[in-house]
């Protein structure tokens, strides 16, 4: 049989499998290099798709309402497709050597997903009925991106705002990182920054700028009407926000370190700072 050609591996309900022997067939061209952040980068948005990584996470991207493009599944383990594969998009099988012969790594979890990605809702659409939001500026490791994201959907936040230098919220690390509550929690990207700060202001956002300065004021500190609308805001690890960040904002609050400790990792400053801002909201 040619390398490449059609032909169904084992049944799985409503959906035809795929065999790929050769990692080069353009079948499954989505699924490429996905190490290769520089190329996803150029690949990805401009195709208008995203990758996702195991079972869980597929399953909540589904959930949300994302359209899969196609299916790469180890072969050994299709039964963790299950009712994902409706037939709307092509099941691929391979064996694990095909599969980091493409990939770039080995596909531990044995089952990826490309989607279909949507397009993004405009900042004042998104802050329409939000009342707590975290904006990000310059943070672009993915890894902190997909933690941030995570600590928003289990802290209350209804909505994440990005500068224009952020990593994606949808590449493969954020995605599998976040365990796929970058599907739960809205986000944005801003036109013009910083100016498009005075958008949350006209909505009615206090900006709490989160920075290590000694002159900054305590967050547990903040006043009930501070605390009432926040846009907390965070910059890069390592460099911080931006003194143009910082006198966009209404008010410079720190997390109180111990120990000479300067600071936390952005993710978790993000999750500690939100846990502030709302231990004193009513239980769900």
């Amino acid at each position: 049989m040619p390398t490449g050609q059609n032909r169904p591996v084992t049944d799985v309900p409503t959906a035809s499998v795929l065999e790929i022997t050769d990692p080069e067939d353009p079948r499954i061209a989505d699924y490429r290099a996905l190490t290769d952040v520089e190329l996803r980068t150029r690949w990805e948005p401009p195709n208008g798709l995203f990758i996702a990584e195991g079972e869980l996470v597929l399953r909540r991207a589904v959930r949300a309402g994302y359209r899969p493009r196609s299916f790469l599944v180890d072969a050994k383990r299709l039964d963790q497709l299950g009712d994902l594969a409706t037939g709307e998009a092509p099941v691929y099988a391979a064996s694990p050597a095909v599969l980091e012969r493409v990939t770039g790594f080995h596909v531990h979890r044995g089952v990826l997903g490309s989607f279909h990605r949507r397009p993004l809702p405009a900042v004042p659409e998104i802050l329409r009925g939000a009342r707590r939001v975290v904006v990000l500026e310059d943070v672009n490791n993915h890894t902190n991106i997909g933690a941030i994201f995570r600590g928003a959907a289990a802290l209350g936040v209804d909505a994440v705002l990005l500068s224009p230098t952020c990593a994606d919220p949808l590449y493969r690390r954020s995605v599998r990182v976040s365990m796929g509550e970058v599907f739960a929690v809205p986000y944005a990207t801003f036109g013009e920054w910083p100016a498009g700060l005075a958008d949350l202001r006209a909505a009615g956002f206090a900006v709490l700028a989160l920075t290590p300065a000694p002159d900054a004021v305590p967050i547990q500190r903040l006043t009930p009407a501070q605390r009432h609308r926040a846009a907390l805001l965070l910059g890069a690890e390592g460099a911080g926000l931006t003194p143009a960040a910082q006198a966009a904002s209404d008010i410079r609050v720190v997390i109180p370190m111990r120990r000479g400790v300067d600071s936390l990792n952005v993710a978790a400053a993000t999750a500690v700072a939100l846990w502030e801002l709302a231990r004193d909201d009513p239980e769900e």
